[in-house]
């Protein structure tokens, strides 16, 4: 069954396209390691809630916009093989893939404000029509 990683993060509307480029050529390493989709999505209707929401999860400015992401990988042990290659990365720079390079690629948002976990899905619903 397929492993999904999610993230949420607050980007500064500005940096828009800069994210978009980062994006880009961040997430072909993961398709690389083997994920599968990898779908980064630009707030366009985030609600304010009462308790909570996305925007209070990330503590987004209000020159932020919240930028929805996921990662869907073929199963958790493709996952764990594809992290377990980042943090080998993470711990010996000489071996970091170019496009993870901060310096090459650095992220346009502050990382320490991005939420992000593993998820095993429960339930499943396709469509599956033919023009």
């Amino acid at each position: 069954m397929s492993y999904i990683d999610g993230f949420v993060i607050a980007v500064p509307t500005a940096n828009k396209d800069k994210f978009e480029e980062h994006a880009k050529l961040g997430d072909s390493v993961f398709m690389d390691l083997g994920a599968l989709r990898i779908m980064e999505c630009w707030g366009d209707d985030v609600s304010d809630g009462k308790v909570t929401d996305f925007r209070k999860a990330v503590q987004a400015k209000d020159d932020e916009t919240v930028v929805f992401s996921w990662i869907e990988w073929p199963d958790k042990e493709t996952r764990d093989k594809a992290m377990a290659t980042m943090m080998d990365w993470m711990n010996n720079p000489e071996k970091t893939d170019p496009r993870m390079d901060p310096e090459k690629n650095p992220m346009p948002f502050d990382g320490t404000r991005l939420i992000y976990g593993g998820f095993a899905p429960l339930v499943e619903l396709n469509s599956n029509t033919e023009a």
